[in-house]
């Protein structure tokens, strides 16, 4: 060193210093360590974790949705269900959409834990709701099967009713026409609609059918000939019925068209009748 004024000076190298060894090359420094390819991919880019939040936060809107969505078809089903408890607590989600509605003020280094916390809750939420959603459709099913039963059962009483009330006025009707005054009543009305024979013709019916059985549907002459209109044989008249024996109204369609074919009117029979005594 040579002493200068307040100042201290390397003296230059002597050119023995100043050897290739002098110049050797700076000692290596640590290379920086390597970074594998795989680490630096994974690691997510800020648009990568703005789209996750927005993912999760209309994620989590929609299971907001269906919670009021299944909550409003169980108040408007009015019906039991199940599982007892038909509360969502949706309380936690709206904090965590809360949170992530202000994400454009928030330092991005946050949202990941705000997104993956929203996507908990959604999860919750979407799982309580499918069990009410489940428990609801079941009832409404059980519901429409007991209705169904019940208009199954009303039908079939009703049907009862009806068949019952039919065969009522089935054995009201035969027990009338049935009676003498009942058969004329019903014959007058059949030859009128059927053959078109007013009341000369029925004046004529009347007095020959009178004659022949008083108009009593269980009269019987030993020759064989029976009922109302005096079939010979009696079972001619099963052509109009099976209860040709027991209603009068059978007996009356043989007769009326008996008449029709064999006389033409029940004037041409009357008037046969007298003449020979049998028609």
């Amino acid at each position: 060193m040579i002493a200068t004024t307040g100042l201290a000076v390397a003296a230059p190298l002597s050119m023995p210093d100043a050897s290739a060894s002098a110049f050797s090359a700076p000692a290596a420094t640590a290379s920086p360590a390597t970074v594998p390819l795989a680490t630096l991919g994974s690691t997510p880019t800020l648009q990568a974790v703005s789209a996750s939040a927005d993912t999760a936060a209309a994620d989590a809107q929609s299971a907001l949705s269906g919670a009021a969505s299944v909550q409003a078809d169980i108040a408007t089903a009015g019906l039991p269900l199940s599982v007892g408890d038909t509360s969502v607590d949706t309380a936690a989600l709206n904090d965590a959409v809360d949170r992530l509605s202000t994400s454009d003020l928030l330092p991005t280094v946050l949202l990941p834990a705000l997104s993956q916390n929203a996507e908990v809750e959604t999860q919750r939420v979407n799982d309580r709701v499918a069990v009410l959603r489940g428990s609801l459709n079941d009832a409404v099913a059980a519901k429409a099967a007991a209705d169904a039963a019940a208009e199954a059962q009303r039908q079939a009483e009703a049907a009862a009713a009806a068949e019952a009330q039919r065969k009522a006025d089935e054995a009201a009707a035969l027990a009338r026409v049935n009676t003498p005054d009942g058969a004329k009543e019903y014959a007058a009305q059949l030859a009128a609609q059927q053959y078109g024979w007013g009341d000369d013709q029925f004046s004529c019916l009347s007095s020959l059918w009178t004659k022949e059985s008083g108009w009593n549907y269980q009269a019987y002459n030993p020759s064989g000939a029976t009922g109302i209109p005096q079939s010979l044989p009696g079972d001619k008249m099963a052509t109009f019925g099976d209860d040709w024996q027991t209603n009068a109204a059978t007996q009356i369609k043989w007769g009326l068209d008996y008449i029709s074919r064999g006389y033409g009117t029940p004037c041409a029979a009357w008037g046969h009748s007298q003449a020979t005594n049998w028609y």
